[in-house]
């Protein structure tokens, strides 16, 4: 049975069981025992689907649609109604890190997009530092001076910069996310372009001799904040090639879905964006040794990587348990 025969033959049971989902979610109470029956049924028969696809069909959209619907389905016949908080904890602690490592590809993509974008830029102003200028707005341009690294001149409200930091980064993110409805041809030019401008003051700051300490001022809040905007685009991309090359699903399917799960991304890169936004408004301007500065980052990429381990770890425990249930 080819990928087509598959989805055609169960995607009525797929839907029954998304429509049970739904009423479950606005009020359990309201469903007989026929209707509980029926969804335990359309849930097992989901998690069988799943394991089929999972062995013939590993590459492909329907696996990762039903291992989100059978979780879907798990978490509401397993478990009771839970609170707030502890939803909140699930979505940071699983679901975000799931939907993350479901489509690192994408991000890559984002990623190499953001430093092509980095090493043209530095390598022009490397060769002539006067291409600063047309390539980083004039304003801009013109107020960077790399021997007035230091900003530690009291002179600047560290909480007002956190804010307008992550305003800005926030936005920037947005922007990516939302450019996968062009196909993702908005998202390409904002990776780029943000690699653009980080790379045209490396290069300017190379030309000077500062390199050492431009990176120091940068990588502290830019671990973050460079790891949060490519998730980001990643989003981006992945639904402009889920609208151009929709496969065996129609593209309104494919929009539907994609959307859905790049807010749910885009949403779990704010507490990122936060944390950047802090050590960059807080951290960047103290009075710290340019060692302290790169250890900070060195801390950030630490915990960034324990913080997916860990997710990971959760998401496999809680596999486990499901097909046990199945």
């Amino acid at each position: 049975m080819n990928i087509r025969q598959f989805i055609k033959r169960n995607r009525d049971d797929w839907k029954q069981l998304e429509d049970y989902i739904t009423k479950m979610r606005k009020n359990k109470r309201h469903l007989s025992g026929r209707d509980i029956n029926q969804f335990s049924r359309l849930y097992q028969k989901a998690a069988q689907h799943l394991s089929y696809s999972q062995t013939y069909y590993p590459n492909e959209d329907v696996t990762p649609y039903l291992n989100e619907l059978v979780a879907r389905a798990h978490n509401l016949l397993y478990k009771d109604q839970v609170s707030s908080f502890r939803q909140v904890r699930t979505f940071f602690g699983t679901t975000f890190i799931g939907l993350l490592l479901e489509q690192w590809k994408a991000v890559i993509v984002a990623m190499l997009l953001f430093a092509a974008g980095l090493l043209a830029a530095f390598l022009s102003v490397l060769d002539d530092p006067l291409n600063l200028y047309s390539l980083l707005p004039e304003q801009v341009a013109q107020s960077v001076n790399p021997e007035q690294l230091d900003t530690n001149n009291g002179s600047i409200d560290a909480s007002l910069m956190s804010a307008s930091i992550m305003a800005n980064n926030i936005r920037v993110a947005f922007l990516a996310f939302a450019g996968g409805i062009t196909f993702g041809i908005l998202t390409v030019y904002i990776m780029v372009l943000n690699g653009v401008m980080v790379g045209a003051l490396a290069g300017l700051f190379w030309h000077y001799g500062y390199s050492y300490e431009f990176w120091a001022y940068i990588v502290p809040h830019g671990v973050i904040e460079l790891v949060a905007i490519f998730i980001a685009g990643g989003a981006g991309l992945l639904m402009g090639y889920k609208l151009f090359a929709p496969g065996a699903f129609s593209r309104g399917f494919q929009l539907k879905r994609q959307a859905k799960r790049s807010v749910q991304l885009l949403l779990g890169t704010i507490p990122l964006f936060v944390i950047a936004g802090i050590i960059e408004g807080f951290i960047t301007p103290a009075s710290l040794s340019l060692e302290a500065k790169y250890a900070v980052a060195f801390l950030t990429m630490i915990g960034l990587i324990l913080y997916i381990v860990s997710g990971k770890w959760l998401l496999q425990k809680n596999s486990t348990k499901a097909t046990l249930h199945s």
